[in-house]
């Protein structure tokens, strides 16, 4: 089985990421597509971030029981900040029968050699790299699949924006997050 590992914050989880992920499912070869939210990204700040419980509860609300794509929140048992190599290797170990594969935006590229043991997760796990707005595809690489998603220029962080300044963004958003997201009175 292969799975495709889709990490991040999902601060919150946006159409943007729903589209990626279907995406993936059906124009790759990917079976599966796994929504890891990560409880701190050693990489970004903490500020402004809505707490883990609360960013799974929203990205199981987005999902709505979709048979191919899941929440994972394996990180939140493992040591913060958490690392991509560790959650690769606990994940490998623990799911024997599957394949993982990393997606990430092209934007992630950049900083791909500063993650904890970039050149063994290099070897561990294909990347396919969807085009993020401003960022160039990477040239041809070992491991590395450029998947022409469709280019979305959308980001948790322009919808935080715009609900902490009163904006109406309900398209922005799966209808049960931002229900939800209203409700709780998160990002105002």
């Amino acid at each position: 089985m292969k799975a495709g590992l889709f990490f991040g914050s999902f601060n919150p989880v946006h159409i943007g990421h729903l589209a990626i992920a279907n995406y993936m499912l059906e124009f790759t070869d990917l079976e599966e597509v796994w929504l890891v939210v990560s409880p701190q990204n050693p990489l970004k700040s903490k500020n402004g971030l809505l707490g883990a419980q609360h960013r799974l509860h929203l990205v199981h609300l987005a999902l709505n029981d979709h048979p191919r794509i899941r929440a994972c929140d394996v990180e939140f048992r493992m040591p913060v900040p958490s690392f991509t190599i560790d959650t690769v290797a606990y994940l490998s170990d623990k799911h024997p029968k599957y394949q993982f594969v990393l997606i990430m935006g092209s934007d992630g590229l950049a900083s791909f050699p500063k993650w904890k043991n970039a050149e063994v997760l290099r070897e561990l796990c294909p990347r396919y790299i969807y085009p993020r707005p401003g960022s160039p595809l990477p040239a041809d690489e070992p491991g590395l699949v450029v998947v022409p998603a469709p280019l979305m220029d959308i980001s948790s962080s322009f919808i935080r924006q715009a609900i902490a300044s009163g904006k109406d963004v309900p398209f922005f958003l799966p209808p049960g997050v931002y229900d939800y997201i209203r409700q709780m009175h998160f990002y105002e």
